[in-house]
């Protein structure tokens, strides 16, 4: 038996490569087709670090001060570090 996946027909992702939000829930004016608005602003990266552990902790500081449950906020922090920017980086 063959595994079959679907694919974007445009190849394009539908969630920011370096948070994964999805783009249907990114409130703001998004720069980037790979990127989410807080992310990618002025034509960078908000954060140009390579640390993950940094970034989640910035994350998760920025969705608590929005009122994102706590728990809500640690796990989709979590999920960050399965993320194409940080697939290669030390975790």
């Amino acid at each position: 038996m063959t595994e079959t996946t679907t694919q974007n027909p445009q190849n394009k992702c539908d969630a920011c490569e370096s948070c994964l939000m999805p783009f249907d829930k990114d409130t703001g004016v998004r720069e980037s087709d790979r990127y989410c608005s807080y992310c990618f602003k002025d034509g960078k990266l908000c954060y140009e670090g390579n640390d993950l552990k940094e970034f989640q902790k910035v994350c998760c500081e920025s969705m608590r001060k929005n009122g994102t449950n706590v728990f809500l906020a640690k796990f989709y922090t979590f999920m960050i570090r399965f993320a194409p920017r940080w697939k290669n980086t030390n975790k």
